[in-house]
């Protein structure tokens, strides 16, 4: 079974920058968020009575993305990914009002049922940046964003609550408030790491 690695970290901090980056000097299967593919993010964003199905529908693309990388012939890479989903953004949709606790419960049980046949990634890269760059990055990319720079603190909190339990052999934090563009200064890091 092939390794999935994840990047993980809140809106706006980097992480599909840092994919394309890594993708550049290494070989990788790879899984993006498909932001503009799919079909209940822009409907979630002018209402969010599509919560529930936004989050069911990416946390159903996140499980057959993570199945398709298992057996992709390179190591997996995700932007986001599965657990980001549902640690820390359906946790966000639901402290924002935009999920029910019966629909942040349906969540949980799907997350829960395909975590209990697909084994969690290998390796997570979590992304923090200070408050200011989440903000120009934000700002300066043209997609759908759901979670916005007011949401990073408690995005941030719900993504610590999910990581500090794990082990930190299976955790590499990189503070990227600093990099630019191409990450010349984590990308070779990351490769040696890995």
């Amino acid at each position: 079974m092939n390794k999935i690695i994840v990047i993980v970290g809140v809106s706006g901090v980097g992480k599909t920058t840092l994919m394309n980056a890594l993708i550049a000097r290494g070989r990788f299967a790879v899984a993006y968020e498909q932001h503009e593919a799919r079909p209940f993010q822009s409907l979630f964003k002018q209402d969010s009575k599509f919560a529930l199905a936004n989050q069911m529908d990416y946390l159903l693309l996140r499980a057959d993305q993570e199945r398709e990388l298992r057996t992709a012939p390179h190591t997996g890479l995700m932007d986001g990914g599965l657990d980001l989903d549902f640690y820390g953004f359906t946790r966000l949709f639901h402290a924002r009002g935009w999920l029910s606790a019966a629909e942040f419960d349906l969540c949980r049980r799907l997350h829960s049922l395909i975590r209990q046949s697909l084994p969690p990634p290998d390796l997570i890269i979590h992304l923090r940046a200070d408050s200011q760059t989440v903000r120009e990055r934000l700002a300066s990319r043209n997609r759908i964003n759901i979670a916005s720079a007011q949401d990073a603190d408690l995005l941030e909190s719900y993504i610590a609550d999910w990581l500090d339990p794990l082990p930190e052999s299976q955790i590499l934090r990189l503070d990227v408030s600093k990099e630019e563009k191409g990450y010349p200064v984590s990308v070779p890091f990351i490769i040696d790491k890995i």
